[in-house]
């Protein structure tokens, strides 16, 4: 049995009804949580520029392209929409995939579910198949994949949206095995274009090649199921012999499902999740001692290394750039008590109070967090005040990093409702949320994506 043969099955047996609720319920919350950001995130250059070529100013199909009332072909719309989803860098994470699981998986979901006659309880159970194919691969081949420069978000999330899609459509075990072979063909993307329009154009790529697979897939085409152990295939030419455990991919399988522990991490701040933990100990220094800006002399901060070689950027060039900057990201903290998507639009990072404060910021790796360690979402920041006083503070994890630190339930509505209303009325994307949270019950996914058009399209 291959490893496509062996995850085939496993997709293949997930049920809606056999899932735990906590699964269920990070679901949900996940769902409910990229919805908001792909809204969000489709009025950026990146989404609307991808819609505009891809469908040529005239879209047309049976699948939305979220924050319009205009629609696409399923491929068209999976690649728009993920493009949107992680536009802002606000959707989702998973310490397991180092990266973003759910901007994936869930705008190929939403593409294809819209010309099916499916209901809420299976629109879940793919999306949680989707979620734990990402994992297990992902077990098998982190983080040396990660840092070799790999964008796990797109390589392995087209995995994700493979699994997903295969299992929304009813494939046998033996196509869903065809159709990950395909998929190992179509992952890509490198770190190398962070900061850029074409990181969150990986997301959409890879979200319309895992639905690709899968309708090329149900129509017969071939693929080689062994694509993952050949000895010219994905974990040989990714990560290199010796930089990968095949066993792990199939070993554990469900138990517990990845989604559930260490869970899904939902973020706070709308920048890269590996600035998080210092922004964290920022705002709680700032707020709690009351430091004006203007009596910091010198701000010391320390993450993990594995996160601070994408963020160690003390002099970041566009908005999009200083998303990845923890300098930015601290200064800002520091100055607005706060990090908010205002924060990375037009040339808010020329702000001269912000680059006055950066030549203040210094950043390094911590010296007791090792690269071999898994735990990696720390940090700590040292701020030395004017008149030699000295506060610091340390973060093992984020707020709402994982399910032993989740978001409260009134901050993931606030950050939803700020999302959603960027496309949809107030009113609106409060109905959207009831919907979302009550996603189960829903008897087709057509009534949460029409619940999605802005307030004057659904009156009419």
């Amino acid at each position: 049995m291959t490893i496509a043969d062996g995850l085939a099955e496993r997709i293949h047996t997930v049920r809606y009804d056999t899932l735990p609720e906590d699964a269920l319920h990070w679901a949900r919350v996940a769902i409910l949580d990229t919805v908001g950001v792909t809204l969000a995130g489709a009025g950026e250059p990146c989404a609307r520029i991808a819609a505009r070529v891809l469908t040529g100013g005239a879209p047309i199909g049976p699948s939305l392209i979220f924050g319009t009332d205009r629609r696409a072909s399923p491929l068209d719309a999976a690649m728009i929409n993920g493009t949107a989803a992680h536009a802002l860098d606000f959707d989702d994470c998973s310490n397991t995939l180092g990266g973003h699981p759910s901007a994936p998986i869930l705008p190929a979901l939403f593409a294809l579910a819209e010309t099916l006659e499916v209901d809420g309880r299976d629109f879940l159970a793919a999306y949680i198949a989707g979620f734990e194919t990402e994992a297990r691969i992902s077990r098998g081949i982190n983080f040396h994949h990660y840092e070799k420069g790999w964008h796990p978000t797109a390589t392995i999330g087209t995995f994700g949206a493979t699994a997903a899609c295969a299992h929304l459509l009813g494939l046998p075990p033996e196509r869903i095995a065809v159709a990950l072979g395909l998929a190992a063909s179509f992952a890509s993307g490198l770190k190398a274009n962070f900061g850029t329009m074409t990181k969150p154009l990986h997301v959409g790529h890879c979200a319309r090649n895992g639905l690709l697979a899968v309708l090329l897939a149900a129509e017969g085409f071939t693929a080689n199921p062994g694509a993952f152990e050949h000895r010219q295939g994905f974990l040989e030419v990714f990560n290199g012999a010796g930089n990968y455990d095949a066993d792990a991919i199939l070993r554990d399988w469900g138990n517990p499902l990845d989604i559930s522990r260490p869970g899904v991490a939902i973020k706070q701040y709308p920048c890269c999740g590996s600035t998080h933990p210092a922004v964290d100990a920022m705002l709680a220094l700032v707020r709690e001692h009351d430091i004006a800006p203007a009596s910091i002399e010198r701000v010391d901060a320390w993450t993990h290394p594995r996160r601070l070689a994408h963020t160690n950027r003390p002099d970041p060039n566009s908005a999009l750039d200083a998303k990845f900057s923890v300098q930015y990201c601290l200064a800002r903290a520091a100055i607005d008590r706060a990090v908010t998507l205002a924060h990375f639009e037009g040339d808010a990072h020329r702000d001269p109070a912000v680059r006055a404060m950066l030549a203040r910021v210094h950043a390094a790796p911590h010296p007791d967090m090792s690269m071999a360690s898994t735990d990696h979402f720390g940090g700590e920041v040292r701020i030395t005040l004017k008149d030699g006083s000295v506060v610091s503070r340390r973060v093992n994890q984020p707020i709402g990093r994982d399910a032993d630190h989740p978001l409260p339930q009134d901050l993931l509505e606030a950050k939803f409702m700020s999302c959603a209303t960027r496309a949809l009325s107030p009113d609106t994307a409060r109905h959207l949320l009831t919907l979302l949270w009550r996603i189960d019950d829903l008897p087709r996914i057509i009534h949460l994506t029409a619940a999605m058009l802005p307030a004057h399209h659904a009156a009419a």
